[in-house]
């Protein structure tokens, strides 16, 4: 885990993304703790407050509601959502690719003919039809997003468990009397594993982002309850009267995305070993050498070798 850590933040810029992520994540656990008002309760005598306005450190929206605790549980939200999405995508695309992966054959044709036809709608299409399908609401945006990305998911882990079930060691389990059930979780997931979290990492940030759309297209997070989508699109009416309305939530989303994005890119170069350490800073060797002793004195031999180890 050291090894892990030294080599994430050796890339300034996922070091970045992870301080900013790190600092929203305490933010909205403490949110229940902190003196905040209601964010549902409505007071349209209060409409549209400017920031630092007393009594309200962001504003009001247009109905006197406060920004900062709307924006707080809203984050909330919305980070839940997007990471639960991720997870259920993860879960589902990765089975289906391992599955097809290490049967091949006919089994593998029909799963990823399927994954195909599935890859061939715009993504942002399917989900809109899987939630006017089911009917808007934050749990069906959840649904929509996690589903359009599981061929995603499937798709990636197919190609590495395809190579992995040639492999000398699935022979020897096969050979051993193990099942198809215990070579694929004990012998095939932990080699795979690894890529499945460089894939959620790299693409939480978008599911974050594509559920924000849906509740700012009125599809997801129903009123009162707010999340960062659906504060957006309230927003939007007053943004030339009014802009702190749509900045608050629209700031919140860019840094949560752009720390994500930032964090999965130093993950991936981190648990990726054909990677270099740091891909979007200065290129670094990740072999790591621990000498010990003093180096061997000098001699006038044209080669000398002492105290060799490997």
């Amino acid at each position: 885990m050291r090894v892990f850590a030294a080599l994430l933040f050796r890339n300034r810029l996922a070091a970045f993304g992870a301080v900013v992520l790190g600092l929203i994540l305490i933010l909205v656990l403490l949110t229940p703790l902190l003196p905040l008002p209601d964010p549902d309760q409505t007071s349209t005598g209060d409409r549209f407050l400017r920031p630092l306005s007393p009594g309200h450190l962001l504003g009001t929206d247009h109905l006197g509601r406060d920004l900062l605790a709307r924006l707080l549980h809203g984050t909330r939200l919305s980070l839940a959502v997007g990471a639960a999405a991720a997870l259920i995508a993860a879960t589902i695309g990765s089975s289906i690719g391992i599955v097809a992966g290490y049967f091949g054959g006919r089994i593998d044709n029909v799963i990823m003919r399927f994954v195909d036809m599935l890859m061939a709608f715009p993504y942002i299409l399917l989900a809109l039809a899987i939630v006017a399908a089911l009917g808007p609401g934050l749990m069906n945006a959840l649904i929509a997003v996690a589903a359009v990305n599981v061929p995603f998911f499937a798709r990636n882990i197919r190609g590495i468990a395809v190579g992995l079930a040639g492999r000398e060691f699935i022979d020897a389990a096969r050979l051993s009397g193990m099942g198809h059930g215990r070579i694929i979780l004990t012998e095939l997931l932990p080699n795979v594993l690894p890529v499945i979290v460089i894939a959620m990492s790299t693409t939480v940030g978008w599911m974050i982002l594509e559920t924000a759309g849906l509740s700012f297209l009125g599809l997801g997070s129903q009123p009162p309850q707010a999340d960062l989508g659906s504060m957006l699109g309230e927003g939007r009416s007053a943004l030339i009267s009014h802009p702190h309305t749509s900045v608050v939530p629209g700031v919140m989303i860019f840094l949560i995305v752009m720390s994500v994005n930032l964090l999965g890119d130093g993950v991936r170069d981190a648990l990726d070993p054909r990677l270099r350490s740091g891909a979007l800073s200065r290129p670094q060797a990740m072999t790591r050498v621990a000498r010990t002793g003093a180096v061997p004195a000098a001699t006038e031999d044209l080669l000398a070798i002492q105290e060799l180890e490997t």
